[in-house]
């Protein structure tokens, strides 16, 4: 975990792993959801499919149910909670499912250090490949995984119900 403590150590950043499906845990992950999401995702799909989707996979009983079902939450922490981590570890790749940072707290290395917490994490668990989907108009996240050494493998669309279609790019990584 050497190498853990050293991308850490860059920015102050502390990241926890959610180990309880406790009120409390779940409820500080779906607030810090709202206020990302609300933030980010509004002008790339609206607030109408935000809320949805902010009901559907971020509200507190989908989150209690991933964690039941073995999906890794982590919270970032520099000083107070700055944003969180969802890894679903499969057989053949670790899946980050979700990484999100707070607005204000953007540009500060902190998704750097999140995104070679998971590589780390990846192996550790001697996974050969790292995956990813993101929205097709998220240019800015698309940037950013580009920087960290994913590359688009294909177009994906997954109907997530209501009369909404996520439209993402799946993106891996094979790690060094």
């Amino acid at each position: 975990m050497f190498l853990l403590d050293t991308i850490l150590a860059t920015n102050n950043l502390t990241i926890e792993e959610v180990t309880s499906t406790s009120a409390s845990q779940v409820k500080l992950l779906s607030d810090l959801a709202k206020e990302i999401w609300e933030n980010h995702y509004i002008p790339i799909v609206g607030a109408d499919q935000v809320a949805y989707m902010l009901d559907k996979f971020q509200s507190a009983e989908p989150i209690r149910n991933q964690l039941l079902e073995g999906y890794k939450y982590f919270i970032a922490y520099d000083d107070e909670p700055v944003g969180y981590l969802c890894l679903d570890i499969r057989t053949e790749h670790l899946f980050i499912s979700k990484i999100y940072l707070k607005h204000d707290t953007r540009g500060q290395g902190f998704g750097r250090s999140l995104m070679l917490f998971a590589e780390e994490y990846a192996h550790q668990l001697k996974l050969p490949q790292l995956l990813l989907t993101v929205n097709k108009y998220n240019e800015k996240s698309i940037t950013f995984y580009e920087k960290m050494g994913f590359k688009k493998n294909r177009k994906v669309a997954f109907d997530i119900g209501n009369g909404y279609t996520m439209d993402d790019y799946e993106m891996v990584k094979d790690p060094e």
